[in-house]
């Protein structure tokens, strides 16, 4: 019998063949694995305010432009130009706009795809900082079955694909201890960031790969390569910067520069505020189970803090959330970047829960947590039961959970590391049930359906024109979807409004006090006596909406 026992008896060129297949086959499966829950029913929901619709508005106009009228590089909304983020993502949505036409998919997969090759590329980070290879495959499970990430990685959105760049200019940084070459793909990681986000992240990112730099290799603060790796990927940076300068001038500066970045740091923009602990809050909303574990995982790297792994979790975690915590500026997604390293660390406790000895019990704060969640999911399940019986898909996906949660529960109790790969395979099945249903937009709940009342408009509305609505606040996917701006007015406005003939979408409640304003005013807006606006106006009625347009008689 001839068999190789020891890697020392394999021939090198064997051993790396191997490891490089292995790392290639483990590279992409999670990628498929990403790419398929990333992409499932993603195109069957309406776009969402504020966010998905002007991202969606900015892209067609990129996209119904020439090449030379330079909208991929100074792009605008509604023919003004559009100063929040630079439009990297916007240009590369454009582009598949090309291919696939303008729908909710196209919309929404280049940030869905970017989003799903974060996942292999964290793997790819964690393998840099562990041996064992099942400390990169955890942490990127975790990761790929975070809801806070997916959810947001499926929107049209710029935040899934500033999480790719940012794990990548992560993954070069660390890569570059030992290799320099990996300072160029680090600077332009550096750019990515930048160009799809804008400046002031990519600052924040590099402060926090600087701030680990000097805690865990000084050496490569100062070495040439790193330096001149960054200063390329500024260029392109600074070059972008400078046109937008050079094409608008002073309204670039305070616009862009100023309200949309600067300010968000010292002052609460458009209202958007909160106290210190707000991502605090943020936190405990939706990553479970996940959250629990990577809590230990950061208990885990402060007690071996002076390894580099560990100083990586607390530098990337501390930092970011310290920053964002004092910004003045406070949005749900601002918390994003700090799910990656929050996954390393979650695939740290569950590594450390692998390798225990045989001698040694589970953690009993695990095992009762896992009872706790369990017995609140039962609750959840009878609940939506009873009460709403025939919701199929919620009720499928408290399902799954609670059967996943239970099985890990009994799992921990004998201490049985089935549990892993239960819990990574439940928490997917139940995410991919999840997107299938409405459920995950749950904020298209929180309004009038947009679409059927924008098919109205774009069909009955002349082109250019503007639509005024008896709503509180403007709505980018009803202006995206209609082709037209639909500008909130109050009952005052309307009321002037209907003497210049314009186009109006209106409630009935409004309608009739605009009627009775008509009879008691004795006039119309074509210069004719009327007792009510049917004289004036073609009343369309809006199914499956709460609207009326009052359309101008020709």
């Amino acid at each position: 019998m001839n068999r190789h026992l020891f890697t020392s008896d394999i021939p090198k060129y064997r051993v790396k063949s191997q490891e490089r297949w292995l790392e290639f086959f483990s590279f992409f499966s999670l990628f498929i694995a990403a790419i398929i829950l990333y992409s499932f029913h993603l195109g069957d929901l309406p776009l969402r305010d504020w966010d998905e619709g002007t991202f969606a508005q900015v892209a067609k106009e990129i996209y119904q432009s020439s090449f030379s009228d330079l909208h991929w590089l100074f792009p605008t909304i509604w023919n003004e130009p559009y100063f929040n983020k630079p439009p990297l993502i916007h240009s590369l949505t454009a582009l598949v706009y090309s291919f696939g036409g303008i729908n909710e998919f196209t919309t929404r997969i280049v940030g869905a795809s970017l989003t799903a090759l974060s996942v292999p590329l964290l793997y790819s980070l964690t393998r840099e900082l562990f041996l064992p290879r099942y400390y990169g495959i955890f942490s990127a499970l975790v990761y790929l079955t975070t809801m806070p990430v997916v959810r947001h990685g499926r929107l049209a959105m710029l935040d899934g694909a500033v999480l790719c760049f940012q794990i990548l200019l992560m993954l070069c940084i660390l890569k570059a201890r030992r290799d320099l070459r990996w300072c160029l793909p680090a600077g332009l990681s550096f750019a990515l960031i930048c160009l799809s986000k804008g400046w002031l992240m990519g600052i924040l990112f590099i402060a926090i790969t600087f701030l680990f730099l000097f805690w865990d290799t000084p050496r490569l603060v100062s070495s040439v390569y790193l330096w001149i790796g960054l200063l390329l990927g500024a260029f392109p940076v600074v070059a972008w910067q400078w046109a937008q300068y050079q094409y608008y001038g002073e309204d670039f500066i305070n616009t862009s520069i100023k309200n949309q970045s600067v300010n968000r740091v010292f002052t609460a923009v458009e209202g958007h505020q909160g106290p210190i602990w707000y991502y605090l809050l943020e936190l405990l909303k939706y990553p479970h189970p996940w959250l629990f574990i990577s809590i230990s995982g950061l208990a885990i790297a402060w007690q071996k803090r002076n390894w580099s792994w560990a100083k990586f979790i607390i530098v990337w975690s501390g930092a970011y959330l310290l920053a964002i915590s004092i910004m003045g500026t406070k949005l749900p997604w601002y918390i994003m970047p700090i799910y990656p390293v929050l996954s390393i660390a979650a695939g740290v406790a569950l590594g450390k829960i692998k390798s225990l000895p045989s001698f040694k019990s589970y953690p009993p704060l695990w095992k009762e947590f896992f009872l706790l969640l369990s017995i609140a999911i039962t609750g959840g399940f009878f609940y939506f039961l009873l009460t709403q019986p025939y919701n199929q898909n919620l009720l499928t996906v408290l399902g799954l959970l609670l059967i996943t949660f239970s099985v890990t529960t009994i799992l921990l109790f004998k201490k049985d590391q089935q549990f892993i790969p239960v819990l990574f395979w439940g928490m997917y099945v139940s995410l991919m049930v999840f997107f299938s249903s409405d459920y995950w937009l749950w904020e298209l709940n929180e309004a009038y359906p947009v679409k059927p009342v924008a098919a109205i408009v774009k069909k009955e509305v002349k082109f250019k024109e503007n639509v005024y609505i008896s709503f509180d606040y403007e709505r980018p996917s009803m202006n995206f979807y209609s082709e037209h701006q639909v500008i909130p007015a109050n009952l005052e406005e309307m009321q002037n409004l209907i003497k210049s003939s314009s186009y109006l979408l209106v409630n009935p409640e409004t309608l009739s006090q605009l009627n009775l304003i008509e009879k008691n005013n004795n006039y119309c807006p074509m210069g004719e006596n009327s007792s009510d606006l049917s004289h004036c106006f073609e009343n369309i009625f809006i199914p499956e909406s709460q609207f009326i347009l009052l359309k101008p008689m020709q």
